[in-house]
């Protein structure tokens, strides 16, 4: 046992001189000190990897959405060319090899019947004919984002042939061509109406749930009237008070705004539930004695405390927005031609006799259920990444 240390002598410690090793006494692995080492954005990203399905999800819509943004380049005709030879064919499959010989992708020809007592066309394949597909290629002229003349594509029919892959609808227009030129209207009406129904829910909930009082009452009475209002006929008569005048542009416009208005009462529901449990936090106390102003306070401090279910509401909501278009546009109240859009095809699905003889018809319906599949899995992935506490 050592003795104890006289009075005048100093007491004697056991801590060590050496640097200290923080990876000798915790033993991180890389994975953990990359971790450690990351911001909050880093540490979403992190955590939002390993959502396989919503990153895959995140790929697959930032693909679709560069295709819509320069679909005059990968659709192979125009979105109103008419091919008055082939109404309502049957789409096209894509064939490499002919006659046992290696061809490339090529497609086989129609050959055409008119049935006398139904007036009714029937194609046949003819594989006489081999159609081989052009990739790099000069087509039909276009106007690229209504700007300027061009008519390079990424893929074209044959010199003398034609390429339907999802068959023609009633004029004869392709329908592969027109769904890629219908993904810039409803994708864009999706992300223009989050963004107006956003900015709403955001500033009225937020300024209630931090003053409330007579505000928050209001406000509160005007969101359960919406709230109350049946969603698809209150659609329905808005868009039907649009003047048959307008250009498409106001056209859509003016579904935007709908979409959007309809939409920001949930979000602003939300956000002032959060913020009145918020702003009694001591650091929203200390900001506000600081001389903080409230778009300050409501902007740094409290809406970045439930950034996860923002993101989630809003990625949700850009599939509502794509679904109200559609079905606004499918009851002929929506966009109108010569707008292509999701909607405005499946317009033209409404008969079943029609669609029983050509289930063509209801392929625009496919991206729409992709697409809305492709979001929500988005969301929960982006909502689990954002949330501090998992």
């Amino acid at each position: 046992m050592n003795p104890l240390p006289k009075a005048d002598q100093p007491l004697p410690h056991f801590v060590s001189a050496a640097p200290f090793d923080a990876h000798s006494v915790m033993r991180l692995t890389p994975e953990q000190e990359k971790a450690a080492l990351a911001s909050q954005w880093q540490l979403m990203w992190l955590k939002f990897k390993r959502h396989k399905l919503a990153l895959w999800s995140g790929w697959f819509l930032i693909a679709v959405y560069f295709v819509a943004m320069f679909c005059e380049i990968f659709a192979p005709y125009g979105s109103q060319t008419r091919n008055t030879d082939f109404v309502r064919a049957p789409p096209q499959a894509v064939h490499l090899f002919h006659e046992g010989s290696f061809v490339g992708p090529f497609v086989y020809g129609y050959r055409q019947k008119l049935d006398v007592d139904t007036l009714r066309r029937n194609y046949e394949i003819d594989t006489a004919q081999v159609h081989r597909i052009r990739f790099f290629c000069h087509g039909e002229p276009y106007k690229f984002w209504g700007l300027f003349e061009a008519s390079w594509r990424l893929i074209c029919p044959a010199e003398d042939g034609v390429l339907f892959l999802m068959g023609t609808d009633r004029v004869g227009r392709d329908i592969f061509s027109r769904i890629l030129y219908g993904a810039r209207i409803s994708l864009t009406i999706g992300i223009l109406g989050v963004s107006v129904s956003f900015i709403l829910g955001v500033v009225i909930g937020g300024l209630a749930g931090y003053y409330g009082g007579l505000f928050d009452t209001v406000t509160q009475r005007i969101i359960e009237v919406v709230q109350s209002l049946p969603h698809i006929p209150l659609w329905m008569a808005l868009a039907s008070i649009m003047p048959a005048s307008w250009s498409p542009l106001l056209v859509y416009l003016g579904i935007t705004v709908i979409l959007g208005l309809m939409d920001w009462t949930g979000l602003a529901r939300a956000v002032r539930s959060k913020l009145l449990s918020l702003r009694e936090e001591d650091y929203v106390m200390a900001a506000q004695l600081m001389g903080a102003k409230t778009p300050r306070i409501v902007g740094r401090h409290l809406i970045p405390g439930f950034m996860s279910h923002l993101i989630a509401k809003a990625t949700i909501a850009i599939p509502g927005m794509i679904l109200g278009e559609t079905a606004l546009s499918f009851l002929g109240l929506g966009l109108r031609p010569p707008i292509t859009s999701w909607g405005v095809m499946l317009n033209e699905a409404q008969n079943i006799n029609v669609v029983a003889l050509y289930p063509w018809l209801m392929l625009p319906a496919v991206p729409v259920i992709l697409i809305i599949i492709a979001f929500n899995f988005l969301g929960d992935g982006l909502r689990d990444a954002a949330d501090p506490y998992r």
